[in-house]
C-alpha cells in the first residue's frame, strides 16, 4: 500500500486583483514547529512592489471618488468573509512555526489566542468601516476667520500607502495597520508578516471576494529587508504605516523618506534607541488602536474659501 503525499499549497501574491507568482520564480516554505512544510508563499521581488505601486496608483482615483457609503460597505463585506473564514485564519495563526531574529522558536499560539485574535481583526474592520463617512466631521472643521468668508478644512486622502506588518499578531497587525489607511480613500500595499505571512495571503482571498476593486489592496510576501530600501526611495509611494520594525528598519525608512517627503508612521511601544530593540512589544489589542486619529496620518487636509452671503 502506497503513503499518499500531501500537496502543499503555494500561494500567490495579490496584486490589482490577481494572484501571480513573483516575477522573480521564487518561493519560500512555511513550516511548521517540527519541520513540515505547511505552505510555500512567493517571495516577492523589487519589480512586484513596482508593479503593486502601479497598480495601487491606478486604482486610488477610483476608491477615492467612490462615496463614504460605498468604502464602509466594501470593508464591511470584508468583515463578513473573514467571518467565515474564522477557523482557517486562527489555523494559519497558530501552525506555522514563528521564529525570533535569533533562531529562537517562539511560544506555540493556542487556538484559543488564535480565534481571539481573529474575533479582535474582524471587529477592528467594522469599526473602521463604520469610520468612512464620519471621520470627515473630527477631522475637518469650519474654521472661524474675520471677514466675510466661510472657510472650511476637509480631509483628503494621501494616495497610496505601504502598510509593513510586525511578526507579532500577524493577523490583528495587519488589519490594524490596513483598515485606516484604507478608510479616507487611500489604495494599500501591504508587506506580510514574515515570520508568520499565512494570515497575510488569506486576507487576499478575502479582498478577491469582498468586492474591493482591483489594486485598491495589494498583499506581497517574502523577506521584509530585501524591500524596505525601496519602499523608502520609492517616488511614488506617499505615506508608510508600519509596525514591529528594529531601530534600524524605522531609521531606514525615515531616512529615505526624508528625500521624497512621504509621511512616515510607525507603531512602536518603545523608543529606547538599542539597535538590537524590537518593537513587536505593541499592544496590538489595545482599544487606543480604535480611533479616527490613526486615520488622520493618511489623509491631507485642504482648506477652502467662500464668500458669505451679505
Amino acid at each position: 500500500m502506497t503513503t499518499r503525499l500531501d500537496i502543499a499549497k503555494t500561494y500567490k501574491l495579490f496584486i490589482n486583483g490577481a494572484f501571480p507568482r513573483s516575477e522573480s520564480g521564487r518561493s519560500l516554505p512555511v513550516v511548521n514547529a517540527k519541520g513540515d512544510v505547511l505552505a510555500h508563499i512567493s517571495h516577492a521581488s523589487r519589480k512586484d512592489l513596482r508593479d503593486a505601486v502601479e497598480a495601487a496608483r491606478a486604482a486610488q482615483t477610483k476608491w477615492a471618488n467612490a462615496t463614504a457609503y460605498n468604502r464602509g460597505q466594501v470593508m464591511y463585506r470584508m468583515a463578513e468573509m473573514m467571518e467565515g473564514k474564522r477557523d482557517e485564519l486562527a489555523a494559519a495563526i497558530m501552525d506555522p512555526a514563528v521564529r525570533d531574529a535569533k533562531g529562537k522558536l517562539a511560544p506555540k499560539v493556542t487556538f484559543a489566542a488564535a480565534k481571539a485574535e481573529v474575533a479582535a481583526a474582524i471587529d477592528r474592520m467594522v469599526h473602521y468601516a463604520g469610520w468612512c463617512d464620519k471621520y470627515a466631521q473630527v477631522l475637518g472643521c469650519n474654521n472661524p476667520v474675520s471677514g466675510p468668508f466661510y472657510n472650511f478644512t476637509s480631509p483628503e486622502p494621501s494616495g497610496v500607502v505601504v502598510c509593513v506588518c510586525p511578526d507579532a499578531s500577524p493577523l490583528l497587525a495587519l488589519v490594524s495597520l490596513l483598515a485606516p489607511a484604507m478608510v479616507p480613500g487611500n489604495s494599500v500595499i501591504v508587506v506580510a508578516s514574515e515570520a508568520n505571512p499565512l494570515p497575510s495571503v488569506i486576507m487576499g482571498e478575502v479582498c478577491a471576494t469582498s468586492d474591493v476593486p482591483a489594486g485598491v489592496v495589494n498583499i506581497l510576501t517574502g523577506q521584509r529587508a530585501e524591500l524596505l530600501s525601496h519602499i523608502a526611495t520609492h517616488r511614488d509611494i506617499d505615506a508608510i504605516h508600519a509596525g514591529g520594525l528594529t531601530v534600524a528598519e524605522s531609521a531606514l525608512l525615515r531616512e529615505g523618506a526624508a528625500e521624497n517627503l512621504k509621511r512616515v508612521t510607525i507603531r512602536q511601544a518603545n523608543s529606547t534607541g538599542k539597535k538590537s530593540s524590537k518593537t513587536d512589544s505593541f499592544d496590538w489589542t489595545d482599544p487606543a488602536c480604535n480611533t479616527p486619529w490613526w486615520i488622520e496620518s493618511f489623509v491631507d487636509f485642504k482648506t477652502m474659501w467662500h464668500p458669505a452671503a451679505s
